[in-house]
């Protein structure tokens, strides 16, 4: 997205917060024009509007905070009534006696932020990709329960009295849960062996649904070896919408696959990016994973590149850039759906 310089009229920081909203009106320049305050409610977005527009006629771009937070229903309704509206991140404050703190001074500052950058990003979508992010959500949460279940399941087994150790301290995990969950359980008995199991199956089931809405949203992604669903929903969920981000480097930067120059002296080198989405990286390295184990191509790669004297971890970078370019422009190119 362009920078605003020249092409507007008028900036309008918003500071975003649970129960009301600071906004700041300026000029071309910076220039503070106005200042309010009003609710975060469907009633309080469409006061700040129609008070804007009177302040504020002519061209004019909104620069918001927290557009995935407090701000998510602002940007909503401002998009709908075909209002020009950027994403900022949390201006920098001043160190020192002077970095002074309000919610106006932080609209003013989210403002001129945006007047000041070369490059804007523009909120993500809602709908399909909204509810996306809310099963991925949910589904982590899932994970992360069936696995803390899993290691309290296997420290009990350890100090379990001998005839119960010994009858399930062989087989999967699983096991252990299904066998432990149909003991007669007293209610002074550890809950582990019972929420092993239903967090697992909660988690298969999520998995299940994210699937459903990845193949009405993207169905070529998963047709992309080492793409499954739950990988799928993380690119599109960070993905979002066709435009959001300028070009497939952009896609990189934001998934910490970018090399960034880090040369001093005589010694030429870079590093990776690590100021992107942790998440969107994580889906990256698990599809290179797969298709290092899996995918012909990728393992006559491999082998290639370990002749030519190549680590490992030098390979899975190449092959984390390559595999976010090929990603993005496969997102780029699919038919639009609705949502």
């Amino acid at each position: 997205m362009p920078m605003l310089e020249g092409n507007i009229d008028h900036v309008i920081g918003v500071d975003t917060h649970r129960d009301a909203h600071a906004a700041a009106i300026l000029d071309r320049n910076g220039g503070l024009l106005g200042q309010l305050e009003v609710p975060s409610s469907q009633a309080g977005y469409e006061e700040l509007l129609g008070l804007v527009a009177q302040q504020a006629p002519g061209r004019r771009c909104w620069a918001l905070e927290g557009t995935g937070c407090y701000g998510a229903g602002l940007a909503s309704f401002l998009a709908a009534q075909g209002e020009w509206v950027v994403e900022v991140d949390r201006p920098k404050r001043p160190r020192g006696r002077s970095g002074a703190k309000s919610d106006v001074l932080d609209a003013i500052r989210a403002g001129r932020e945006a007047l000041s950058r070369e490059h804007l990003a523009c909120p993500r979508q809602r709908g399909q990709r909204e509810a996306l992010r809310v099963l991925q959500l949910t589904r982590s949460g899932a994970v992360k329960v069936s696995a803390d279940a899993r290691r309290h399941l296997k420290a009990l087994l350890v100090t379990a009295p001998e005839p119960l150790r010994a009858g399930l301290c062989r087989g999967t995990w699983l096991r252990q849960a299904r066998a432990c969950a149909v003991l007669d359980a007293a209610p002074t008995d550890p809950v582990e062996h019972r929420a092993a199991v239903p967090a697992h199956q909660e988690a298969k089931q999520l998995g299940k649904e994210l699937r459903v809405l990845v193949q009405a949203m993207a169905p070529a992604l998963l047709a992309q070896p080492g793409v499954g669903p739950v990988t799928a929903a993380q690119l599109l969920i960070s993905w979002s919408h066709r435009g959001r981000l300028r070009s497939e480097a952009a896609f990189a930067m934001l998934a910490d696959v970018a090399p960034i120059p880090a040369s001093s002296g005589q010694v030429v080198r870079h590093r990776l990016n690590r100021g992107g989405d942790r998440q969107l990286n994580r889906a990256l390295h698990t599809i290179v994973m797969t298709r290092e184990a899996w995918h012909e191509p990728t393992k006559r790669y491999v082998a290639r590149r370990t002749l030519q004297g190549r680590s490992r971890r030098e390979i899975r970078r190449c092959l984390a850039r390559a595999t976010a370019r090929q990603l993005f422009r496969l997102l780029e190119h699919q038919p639009a759906t609705a949502g």
